[in-house]
């Protein structure tokens, strides 16, 4: 796709009613509730334990099943009917949180309850995310899809960022089971909403006599390495979330320490981030439209390698915050061009599979980047890491540019 199509093939807005609506109020809501669980969590945990491991366990858990399923739940959502997976996913979460929510309620909770809810839902999640990244090419247009998905991840940051996580102390003010109760119904009407959704079931080639999930899983991943664009958009993509690994483990001791900033200091730069990332959602389309996708994604890594550098190298806290707002808006701007060129140009039937290898190795470089950030602020300097995430950023823009060119 030349950068004229790819212009062209931007300038179409997504429509709210009917499909659209339905399947952007269920993701935002969902995320409210995932930002809710995921803030009272670990909040809960150190409550029952004050062993570390046990406490980081359960953020450990959240990962793993990307890790050991990310690339099968891509497969299966490709084979089966996206929407009725996706209700069918919410119910059995609903009911989880809302039994979990019930043992809160009791004095039932213990942190192997905990450790077993992170990974189920987790698991869950990873058949979720997959079939909603194939089912969105079937509920809007296809010159609608960066619209569609910029409002998608504009939506979610707001729900997640702005609403979810400021509002769960309140929350738990009222009880130790209530953020878990209210993710139980936002689950339940995620569920309500898809089961109203009407999609045209896909055009998927029949599969081969004796086609296993193992080999429709190889042939994903053959595609994505054949197409040259896709390839390295991936490997662009993971060397980025390498760098955001380093970058987010570590920033509150860049913060706190580097810069001398206090808790409040800390909380300007995560609003910074999440406003940047909210205001992104407004140029990803119009960026594309000038550009192209790729280049608009190149662009933004570009801009991005940059603020990473001045947040290593300016002692400012003003400098910090700006220099992340502006990461945040670039960070959507990414985001969103990248999950629409990948809709666009998987083959029909198999953006499941390419979906899963994307967001696989996305998890698999968040824990390694932070390892590394870890390990870089305690031998080198708490700066460190930023200027690591800017050499990994610009890594990701050299495989860039060689597309490009």
């Amino acid at each position: 796709m030349t950068a004229a199509q790819e212009a062209s093939a931007v300038r179409v807005v997504p429509a709210w009613r009917g499909g659209f609506g339905r399947l952007w109020t269920a993701a935002v809501v969902s995320r409210f509730g995932d930002a809710l669980r995921g803030a009272a969590l670990p909040l809960l945990a150190a409550s029952l334990t004050d062993d570390p491991l046990l406490v980081a366990s359960v953020t450990a858990c959240g990962y793993l099943p990307w890790l050991l399923f990310g690339l099968l739940g891509g497969t299966v959502a490709d084979r089966v009917d996206q929407r009725r997976a996706m209700w069918a996913v919410d119910l059995v979460r609903a009911a989880l949180v809302a039994g979990f929510a019930v043992a809160v309620a009791l004095g039932d909770a213990s942190i192997a309850l905990l450790l077993g809810l992170a990974f189920a839902l987790t698991t869950l999640q990873t058949l979720f995310d997959n079939a909603a990244t194939a089912l969105l090419p079937s509920v809007v247009p296809a010159g609608a899809l960066a619209g569609a998905n910029a409002r998608l991840m504009t939506g979610q940051q707001i729900a997640g960022g702005a609403l979810g996580a400021p509002l769960t102390p309140v929350l738990l003010a009222a009880g130790a089971a209530v953020p878990y109760a209210v993710d139980a119904a936002t689950y339940l009407l995620g569920a309500l909403l898809l089961g109203g959704l009407r999609t045209e079931a896909p055009d998927r080639p029949p599969r081969p006599a004796g086609s296993t999930l193992r080999a429709e899983t190889a042939e994903g991943l053959a595609v994505l390495w054949r197409d040259r664009a896709l390839r390295r958009l991936c490997l662009a993509t993971t060397l980025c979330n390498v760098g955001m690994g380093a970058l987010i483990a570590t920033l509150v001791l860049h913060v706190t320490g580097w810069l001398g900033g206090g808790d409040d200091a800390y909380a300007l730069v995560l609003t910074a981030y999440a406003a940047g990332s909210v205001g992104g959602g407004l140029l990803a389309r119009r960026l594309a439209e000038r550009t192209g996708r790729i280049r608009a994604v190149f662009l933004a890594g570009l801009v991005q390698t940059g603020c990473l550098v001045v947040m290593g190298t300016v002692h400012s806290l003003v400098a910090t915050a700006g220099a992340m707002a502006v990461f945040g808006v670039m960070g959507t701007v990414w985001n969103t061009n990248q999950v629409t060129l990948m809709q666009e140009r998987a083959p029909e039937g198999m953006i499941g599979r390419i979906s899963a290898a994307f967001r696989t190795l996305a998890v698999a470089g968040a824990p390694l980047g932070a390892l590394l950030g870890g390990a870089a602020a305690a031998g080198i300097g708490l700066n460190t890491p930023a200027l690591l995430a800017a050499a990994l950023f610009a890594c990701a823009v050299a495989c860039l540019a060689r597309r490009i060119n």
